[in-house]
């Protein structure tokens, strides 16, 4: 991305950099690498009055370090509770997630909430930018909310350049002080991303990131992404139900009656 900023940006530290841009498993290096997330035997079901509906019926998946992965399905199919599952925002009902190869859906609550708002950085459908704040707050709250009142206070001036640069590389540098209600559903896409990378995560983990977006917004963001998997080695998973959009990833991840289709 021809960007001032994009420098700056890829010099960011990054643990575990194994893998490649665009990333390919070789003959056998998906048995060997460690995964960077894995799904095992994850089933999850819900409850709608007096009727279980089961949803993930045994989910196995690996996700390399530095793959860009994307998971389809039929609607129902448990797309986004997969996503969910892996982000730690919900937990399964059976099965485990490792991240790193260490097991973590079973940690103690704050060991969840501290790998959540560290390592994963999550993109919505729908957002979820704060209407009170501006888009560089909005970028700068996961900051907030990891450093502390008085410990963010003391660093605001650096963590804000931080929040300017990704900003900048997304595009939205002239849009620092606009409120959500003023941007363009991909302007607030791009925030949302911005967001996301705040916390210099090792995985991001998008929920159908071009839903509510026109199909040439919706190009631009999955170019943001690539070029993000590309030049920094970040490892993404992406729930999309658009096929032309997962096919720009390096894996298509298909969900059938529970679980994952078979090649």
């Amino acid at each position: 991305m021809n960007n001032p900023h994009a420098a700056s940006v890829s010099n960011r530290p990054r643990a575990l950099a194994a893998g490649s841009p665009h990333f390919v498993p070789q003959s056998g290096e998906a048995a060997t690498a460690t995964p960077r997330l894995q799904a095992r035997g994850l089933r999850k079901s819900y409850r709608k009055g007096q009727v279980e509906i089961p949803v993930l019926k045994g989910v196995d998946f690996n996700v390399q370090p530095g793959e860009f992965v994307s998971i389809i399905g039929a609607s129902g199919s448990g797309k986004s509770t997969l996503l969910h599952l892996l982000g730690l925002l919900d937990g399964p009902d059976a099965g485990e997630i490792r991240f790193d190869g260490g097991r973590i859906d079973d940690l103690p609550v704050r060991r969840r909430d501290l790998i959540r708002n560290q390592q994963f950085g999550m993109i919505f459908q729908f957002y979820h930018l704060l209407p009170e704040l501006s888009t560089l707050e909005n970028v700068l709250a996961p900051q907030m909310i990891a450093a502390g009142a008085w410990s963010f206070l003391r660093s605001r001036a650096r963590l804000a350049q931080e929040a300017r640069d990704l900003l900048g590389m997304v595009g939205l540098g002239h849009r620092l002080k606009h409120r959500p209600r003023e941007l363009s559903g991909g302007e607030m896409q791009r925030a949302a991303i911005a967001r996301a990378l705040i916390m210099r995560p090792q995985v991001l983990l998008a929920d159908e990131p071009t839903g509510n977006l026109d199909r040439a917004t919706g190009l631009e963001i999955l170019r943001i992404l690539r070029t993000l998997n590309a030049q920094e080695n970040l490892t993404i998973v992406m729930v999309t139900h658009d096929l032309a959009i997962a096919e720009e990833a390096d894996r298509i991840v298909r969900l059938c009656e529970g679980g994952v289709e078979k090649a």
